[in-house]
Parts: structure tokens; sequence; C-alpha cells
């Protein structure tokens, strides 16, 4: 079993703080019925720097009640201009795919995630051999798929949409339970497009703390501030709806990232983990020269004779700081000290000079 304080191995790479983020393009239903277009957005999410490429592995009939939808007016049913089980029937995965799929996102390098909604789609993507499963926010309170799941021995990726920490926590238990401790919670909120004022991304790293797992962000809201601010605070894994155009026709293009969105947003991570650097503070190795430039030292404000007395009036405190010279906080020290050479004004005092 992992130490899942430090790192999870996906794949071929490891997830952790101490590694860069593990970056998913979540194509969800945006494959639009076609194989070709599926396999167009992996080369896509490749070319802009993703990690892995996720599709969802749901039949309508498994995860929806076509009878309690019909009967349930709520509004984003007027947005999708269709009923709830006619976009879910329209946005089936078909299983058959899923071992092209598996294969052709591994050839470019790419993981191939996809979440299972029901118990025949864990065995098919276990059988698949996906490096990790994705378990959608929905899917929380299901005790029995999580702990099915859980007993597949594979990394745990659990979203914590409209969710209580108590469910979280009791969500932890169980998959903890079955004997698996490779979890990484990743904070969610189910609106789409979600609001920034809703985003809460110091809920994902509270969660990390409480639980003690590895945290990452699967986000809604619009651009890149969410995910740039989910890897400052330590997300290691970062999960977008991508899609090719968003004007497409279909309930997850309008919110998804395009390919210029994307990209962006994978160069501004690797960017920021960059800048992050280390817990470290010296003197930066460019900051060698700036150093001298910027500092101030104590310099002779008049021309002095060798075995005067240094009063205050014969110090100045300015810039540059030369490589041995007395630093300002010495001044009080210098003060009344001989000089053991003549000096020029200008010319900075050293220890070797009293």
């Amino acid at each position: 079993m992992d130490n899942n304080k430090e790192k999870i191995k996906i794949g071929q790479r490891f997830v952790g703080k101490e590694y860069p983020a593990y970056i998913i393009a979540e194509v969800g239903s945006n494959f639009d019925g076609s194989i070709e277009r599926a396999k167009m957005l992996i080369d896509l999410a490749k070319e802009c720097g993703a990690n892995a490429v996720k599709f969802q592995c749901f039949t309508a009939e498994k995860i929806i009640s076509k009878e309690a939808f019909d009967k349930l007016k709520v509004g984003f049913q007027e947005k999708w201009k269709e009923t709830v089980h006619e976009t879910y029937k329209k946005a089936e995965f078909p299983r058959q795919w899923h071992e092209e799929l598996f294969h052709y996102a591994n050839k470019k390098g790419l993981d191939f995630l996809s979440a299972p909604y029901d118990k025949e789609a864990v065995d098919i993507l276990d059988k698949l051999g996906v490096p990790a499963f994705k378990i959608g926010s929905g899917d929380i309170t299901w005790h029995g798929i999580l702990k099915y799941i859980a007993e597949k021995g594979k990394p745990v990726i659990l979203a914590t949409g409209a969710s209580t920490i108590a469910e979280v926590d009791e969500a932890i238990k169980i998959i903890r339970s079955a004997g698996n401790d490779r979890i990484i919670l990743l904070q969610c909120v189910t609106n789409y497009p979600s609001q920034f004022e809703y985003a809460n991304i110091r809920a994902m790293k509270a969660m990390g703390d409480l639980f003690d797992v590895p945290v990452g962000y699967s986000d809604h809201t619009p651009g890149i501030i969410v995910p740039l601010g989910a890897v400052a605070l330590g997300g290691c894994i970062i999960e977008k709806h991508f899609t090719d155009d968003k004007t497409r026709k279909g309930p997850d293009h309008p919110f998804a990232m395009d390919g210029k969105d994307f990209k962006e947003m994978v160069d501004s991570i690797r960017l920021l983990e960059k800048s992050l650097g280390t817990p470290l503070k010296d003197v930066y190795e460019n900051e060698k020269e700036t150093v001298i430039l910027q500092q101030r030292c104590l310099r002779a404000a008049i021309d002095i004779s060798k075995g005067s007395t240094i009063t205050k009036d014969m110090i100045d405190v300015l810039r540059p700081a030369d490589k041995n010279a007395m630093k300002p906080k010495y001044e009080d020290i210098l003060t009344g000290k001989k000089i053991n050479t003549d000096m020029k004004k200008g010319d900075a005092f050293t220890w070797e000079k009293i």
C-alpha cells in the first residue's frame, strides 16, 4: 500500500505535492457519439499537455430513473431542450469502444480514465487495466459501489461535489475498510458552469489536512483562476471538461475548455510550479549580482586619514554593497574606532581597516 501522505502512482507518474500536477482532460459526452471524434479529442488533449484523458462509463438505464425524472421539473432540463433520459442516452459512451480508445490513448502517452457508474462498468475498466478509478461526485453516498471499486486495489480519485464533510468521511472509511488507502480527494462544485464565489479552494486543502490524503480540484468555473489557486495551495490533480469547440451542441460543450484554453491552463500551471519552488529562503543564484546592486554598506562620507577616530558624520550608508564591506547594522560598532589606512570618499569600510 502506498504512503498516501507523500505520493500515489497513477500509470507511470507519481501524484503528490512534490510532483507536477496531474492534469485530466475530461471529455465526458463531448465525443458526440463518434469514436473518430473521441480519437481527435485524445490527440488534442495530448497536444495541449494533458496527462490523462477521461470518459464516463454509464448507460442511461443504470444511472437514472426515466420515470422519476419525467415527473421532476428542474431548471437544467429547460436548458437541455430534451428530457434527462434522452440527454443521458445520447451521452452514453459505447462499452465496446473502451478497449480501442484505451490503447489509442496509451500510444499517445496519455492515461485512459473513465468514471464507472455501475458494477459492470467497474469490471470492464478493471479488466482493461485503467491505472486508477475516478468516482463522480454523485456516487459518494453509494457505499456499495465505493467498496466494490476500492476492492480492485487501484488508486481511487474521489470527487466531492455537493457533499458534506461527514459524507466525505464516510466514503473514505468505506474505501479504507476495503484495504485501499490510495485515495485522492477532489474538491468540486457540481454546477455547470460554477461561480467563483462558490469555488472554496481552501476546502480542498482542509480535506487534505483532515483526512491525510493528496487532494486536487475538479473545476467547472470559467478560465484558469481556480486551477492555479488549487495548485498553489497544494492540489496535485486538476480536472477540466475538454472540447475542441465550445459552440457545439451538447450539455458539456458550453462550459468546457477548448484546446487553446486548455493549453493556456497547462502552460500556466507548469510556470506556476516553477515559481512555487522550495521552502528554502536564501540568496538565490540569480540574485547574487543584484544583491550587490540593491543592498547598502558603510562607506566613507569624506576623505579620512590613517589614525583618525571614526565619527557618525564620517559614515554614509550607500549602495552598492561591496563583497567584504561592513553591513549597515555594524554602524554603531564602527563609530569610535580608529582607521588604520587612508580612505577616499566613497571607499567601503571593511573589518580589516579598523
